[in-house]
């Protein structure tokens, strides 16, 4: 599989135009109809001033329509960014001023956000409703009347397709940039491994900022399969999540571990229970072991697959196809094998990666790209990235993961950096100064995010005031779930914060009163 993404969707249009590709509750779009209306968008984005090379930004919740506007925009020869909408106003704006879009494309819910976060920014306003304080560059009339001849894209494999923002340990998020061909790769490798074809129906759970999607759409894409969107409002109900399996016939299951592990904790699943799920597959963080014997056992029927790999390498690099169901729930999962085109070397206890699914580096910041990627130590001319993850090399030839080299850390999925969430707290004013330190818990999140923080004197700030102060410039998966004031925080003999005495006292904490959340943060 060469070529730019968007010819994968041209490819199915051309074969099976009536067949179905994208599902969302009782709407369905065909390949047919995909590859119309995305051809249209393009014509109208070119019209709108949009030229290849150009980042152009999406906001809407997860639905057909996004989907429909990522191929349009690749279609038009731009860059697309997904950005989060349920991300503070604050993180959104820093990730729009640091990609420049010529133009950003909203609907519904985005339209009071949109002043505050893109000011001056052309917006295409894509909902039928029509926007009440916003004088939209185009709308969905102007999609409608658009030519759906293709247009000429001067885009090649190597070019940028999308720049994903991960959690930044300065306060600004990263923007990874990749290619064409770095999806490509993978995608070819997962149609190939797994064994796609356009009988699948696979799921989209994952947000659409978040780079596992890229699998599930464009994986679907490749293999001529259906792709069923997973409503906001079922994607962390496990009951919900279960009868979403059920009704759709799925027949592969991609999601983080921590969803996983609901499920379970939840007893979401029968025995014997989706007899159409071929595959289950996770990536993003751990899956505890008692959760995976939990899905093995009830569904004898399935294969299940341990994927790995951080943003920069692009969806996965690693695999490891489970053989049989654990026999312990200590017995460790490793990460496995390299995927076809990726290489893991374990160098001085921390994993490296190197290989045809490397990004670029990060958006126009040549200094963080040269420290996360760095020479070959073998192959002259060549790049490999650190990835920060400790690991070890086992003796049957498998990697497996032993912790992190930094204080980053996997929650939920998601990849966060506790540096982004000092650096916001220490804009609030009140606040004389605080540290973020998280500590493991075999609850959902598998880590706690814990803040440790001293007021300004002669201030009265509270755990709520501060978490809901907190709340309007980070995600809600980046909020601490245990607070404690303090007169001073501790120092150790180098004057730095004795961020080990921290972990220690929130342990203990934890210890004494398991409940992870206060009562005011729920």
């Amino acid at each position: 599989m060469t070529g730019l993404l968007q010819a994968l969707v041209t490819r199915q249009a051309e074969r099976r135009p009536e067949a179905t590709a994208l599902v969302c509750g009782d709407e369905r779009l065909t390949y047919g109809e995909l590859e119309a209306a995305a051809a249209r968008l393009a014509r109208v984005l070119r019209a709108a001033g949009c030229r290849p090379g150009d980042r152009v930004c999406f906001l809407a919740p997860k639905s057909i329509a996004p989907l429909v506007w990522m191929l349009g925009i690749l279609k038009a020869g731009a860059i697309h960014v997904p950005l989060d909408a349920a991300s503070p106003a604050a993180r959104t704006r820093r990730i729009i001023a640091a990609c420049e879009p010529s133009l950003l494309l909203a609907a519904g819910a985005a339209e009071p956000l949109l002043a505050e976060m893109a000011p001056g920014i052309p917006v295409g306003w894509l909902d039928p409703e029509p926007p009440k304080a916003l004088a939209p560059a185009f709308g969905p009339a102007d999609v409608e009347r658009a030519d759906t001849a293709p247009l000429e894209c001067p885009r090649r494999p190597e070019d940028p397709a999308h720049i994903l923002f991960t959690s930044g340990s300065t306060g600004m998020p990263k923007g990874v940039v990749i290619t064409h061909a770095n999806v490509s790769a993978f995608i070819e490798w997962g149609v190939r491994h797994f064994g796609l074809n356009e009988t699948d129906r696979l799921s989209g759970h994952t947000p659409l900022h978040f780079d596992l999607s890229t699998f599930d759409i464009f994986g679907a894409y490749a293999a001529g399969a259906e792709l069923h969107l997973v409503p906001p409002d079922t994607a962390l109900l496990p009951h919900r999540l279960a009868e979403f399996i059920r009704a759709s016939r799925l027949t592969q299951w991609f999601s983080v571990p921590s969803v996983l592990n609901y499920m379970a904790k939840s007893d979401a699943v029968a025995q014997g229970d989706f007899p159409e799920l071929r595959r289950v597959l996770w990536c993003g963080e751990v899956l505890p072991t008692p959760a995976l014997i939990y899905w093995m056992t009830r569904l004898p029927h399935a294969r299940f697959t341990n994927l790995y790999g951080p943003t920069e390498t692009t969806i996965a690099s690693s695999y490891y196809d489970v053989p049989a169901c654990p026999q312990s729930a200590a017995e460790p999962i490793p990460i496995g094998v390299a995927c076809d085109g990726e290489e893991l070397l374990v160098m001085d206890g921390e994993l490296c990666i190197g290989g045809v699914g490397m990004s670029p580096g990060y958006w126009r910041d040549p200094a963080k790209t040269a420290a996360a990627f760095v020479p070959h130590p073998v192959r002259a001319g060549e790049r490999i990235y650190r990835t920060g993850d400790l690991a070890r090399l086992r003796a049957d030839g498998l990697v497996e993961l032993i912790g992190r080299a930094d204080t980053q850390i996997k929650s939920r999925g998601y990849r966060i950096e506790l540096g982004e969430i000092e650096a916001a707290l220490a804009s609030i004013a009140s606040l004389r100064e605080s540290a973020v330190v998280a500590i493991p818990t075999d609850g959902f999140e598998q880590w706690l995010i814990c803040c440790a923080y001293v007021p300004l004197p002669g201030t009265s700030l509270t755990a709520a005031a501060l978490r809901a102060a907190l709340a309007r410039l980070v995600p809600a998966y980046m909020l601490p779930a245990r607070w404690q004031e303090l007169p001073a925080l501790p120092r150790n003999a180098n004057g730095k914060v004795d961020r080990p005495r921290l972990k220690e006292q929130f342990a203990l904490a934890t210890e004494s009163c398991p409940h992870p959340l206060p009562s005011y943060a729920n």
